[in-house]
């Protein structure tokens, strides 16, 4: 196969077919992949939730990533040729993922975004862009993707038969070209994969995500006496919860988008029982308005002043280990109304 770029003169400019190999490691692979996850199957877009995923015989796994369903998406990277081998570490992988629920699944991504109390759910909606009524059940499928620059017959061959067998496979074959001016291309060809085989949508209703009732069983009184008052103000100022799959996201809409103020946590969640702020962080402030950082920095600064909130990671974090008084409650919701406000500004200023 011959490349040629067109100069402004009408003259071509040869790119050579290189192995890439030769050159590069296979985390560069990975690299590329992961920040372009749209360019991996025959169907959509890929959320990445892990990178280099440690399983539980110690093999490691280059990607794992969420479909559009909810489905887990097991991604094995090879330079070169695909040793013969590669389907069957790839279905190792698939099954060390088929054990694992929602919460460890978030327990991934939070690692991978190095966020304590990222929330799976909401990244996965905001991403998708998932209307309000529309949910999934994460894991409930594993897909394997098989990327490498020479994909041996031998290799599509078994994936053809996984496919034809309901395991959906994908191997994608990549050839990587350069110019004399040391210019990079690459481009991708799907050889298993684009043919529909046994392939299916699964969505869930909104019982695969936890509920008002769960999460406040999950309280203890502390939780319980405030998470009322919140929620009792939420409904008050048209908020919404969006419900994940251990605790909840309250959200301003505004100018058709939901922006998210806030996360609840119960006992017994990653982060612990807590409010946690959505200033830096998908889905918050920064992510949905035009708002610059330093008001995001004031707004968690100005969190911490009031002694009430500490500082997690990037965001406030609000311990709920104990009865707030009428006064540290009004403090911690005119906080939010001035969150709010300032999302409506910023979002209005777009």
């Amino acid at each position: 196969m011959r490349l040629q770029a067109i100069g402004k003169d009408g003259t071509f400019r040869e790119y050579v077919e290189t192995p890439f190999s030769g050159e590069h490691l296979e985390s560069v692979l990975e690299d590329w992949m992961e920040k372009n996850p749209g360019a991996i199957l025959e169907d959509g877009e890929l959320l990445v939730v892990g990178r280099q995923v440690r399983t539980n015989l110690n093999s490691i796994i280059d990607l794992l990533a969420l479909d559009r369903d909810g489905n887990a998406v097991v991604i094995e990277f090879k330079r070169g040729r695909t040793p013969r081998d590669t389907l069957a570490q790839a279905l190792e992988y698939a099954s060390f993922v088929a054990d694992l629920d929602a919460d460890q699944i978030e327990d991934v991504f939070r690692t991978y975004t190095s966020e304590e109390s990222a929330g799976l759910a909401d990244a996965h909606r905001e991403y998708f862009k998932l209307s309000p009524d529309e949910a999934v059940s994460f894991n409930k499928e594993q897909r394997i993707v098989i990327v490498g620059q020479n994909v041996t017959e031998e290799i599509r061959q078994t994936s053809r038969f996984l496919r034809a067998k309901g395991i959906r496979t994908t191997c994608l074959e990549f050839t990587f070209f350069r110019s004399d001016s040391d210019e990079q291309l690459l481009t991708t060809n799907m050889v298993v994969g684009s043919e529909i085989v046994g392939g299916r949508r699964v969505t869930a209703g909104k019982a695969s995500l936890t509920t008002r009732e769960e999460f406040d069983s999950r309280l203890d009184g502390h939780g319980r006496r405030f998470f009322d008052q919140l929620f009792t103000y939420a409904e008050d100022h048209g908020f919404i919860i969006y419900w994940g799959y251990s605790g909840f996201s309250m959200n301003v809409h505004v100018d058709d988008m939901d922006v998210v103020l806030c996360y609840g946590y119960p006992t017994g969640s990653g982060p612990g029982q807590c409010l946690q702020s959505v200033l830096f962080r998908q889905g918050g402030l920064l992510f949905k308005t035009p708002a610059p950082e330093e008001v995001a920095r004031q707004f968690r600064d100005k969190a911490e002043a009031s002694g009430l909130f500490r500082r997690g990671g990037n965001e406030a974090k609000l311990i709920i280990d104990r009865q707030f008084s009428a006064g540290e409650m009004e403090r911690i919701l005119s906080w939010l109304d001035d969150l709010a406000e300032a999302v409506r500004e910023h979002a209005a200023s777009a």
